[in-house]
């Protein structure tokens, strides 16, 4: 195999540039970045390349920033695969008021630009034990209107320390993927749903498929994984913070001063 590799820091500096300086775009693109990475609002707001048009993700999870910057580098035909973090597709949906993932999902969603995701079954992984999902993106969906959501959290084989997908699980979830789920009754429990965007819209945004396919009983209300519910807590103080501040110029615009002692 060929590559090309660069080492750097790909959220500020991308490495891979044309020659005007904008980011190289590709037909496919593959990743699995570092799940809640912590980035400031500044790198969002003061972005030369123009990548988050959908919106700034939460300091407390820059998922839905390197999928934005993944998208930037797709070229008009092209679509990627992107293993995230679970919460990914679910953090905010049901909240009231307004949520920055929650909001550029539905951007997304409104675009639509999500094909697909397939929900992995948990202790796949060396750093978490938490399951993990694929989210695939394409500027040319086969199906516009339609997400084809997989839950794959029970096709796996125990290993030791870890377990993994044999390859009649893989075979399995590219055969629903390719067949847009026209699989017949080759599978004991339906592991996939196609939902419309309207669907979409009336779960808030909601695109984890353990919430439209029920496999072994195994639905919506799983245990939060630990990772998860860090995450949902520091996005929850950065709201409160956020809430806080918003108050403070209200009150000082109707001339009340908050005193030194107060947070």
């Amino acid at each position: 195999i060929e590559a090309d590799i660069r080492i750097g820091d790909t959220m500020r500096q991308p490495a891979f540039k044309d020659g005007a300086g904008r980011l190289q775009t590709f037909d496919l693109v593959t990743a699995n970045p570092m799940w809640n990475q912590n980035f400031g609002q500044e790198l969002y707001a003061n972005d030369p390349f123009d990548r988050f048009r959908y919106g700034a993700p939460p300091s407390s999870s820059a998922d839905w920033g390197w999928l934005q910057h993944m998208l930037a580098s797709l070229n008009e035909r092209g679509r990627m695969a992107v293993v995230l973090d679970t919460g990914a597709v679910s953090r905010g949906s049901g909240n009231q008021g307004s949520n920055r993932e929650r909001d550029i999902r539905k951007a997304f969603v409104e675009a639509d630009l999500v094909e697909a995701v397939v929900l992995l079954p948990e202790n796949l992984f060396y750093n978490t034990t938490a399951p993990g999902v694929i989210i695939v993106v394409n500027r040319r969906k086969r199906r516009p209107g339609e997400i084809l959501l997989i839950n794959a959290s029970q096709l796996f084989a125990k290993g030791r320390p870890k377990n993994y997908l044999a390859a009649e699980h893989i075979e399995a979830i590219a055969e629903i993927y390719h067949a847009w789920g026209d699989v017949g009754a080759r599978h004991a429990v339906p592991l996939h749903a196609v939902i419309t965007r309207d669907e979409a819209a009336r779960n808030d945004y909601n695109l984890s498929p353990s919430r439209y396919v029920s496999t072994n009983g195994v639905g919506a209300n799983h245990d939060l994984p630990l990772e998860e519910a860090l995450v949902r807590l520091e996005e929850a103080e950065e709201e409160r913070a956020e809430a806080e501040r918003a108050l403070r110029k209200v009150l000082l615009q109707l001339g009340f001063k908050p005193s030194e002692e107060e947070p």
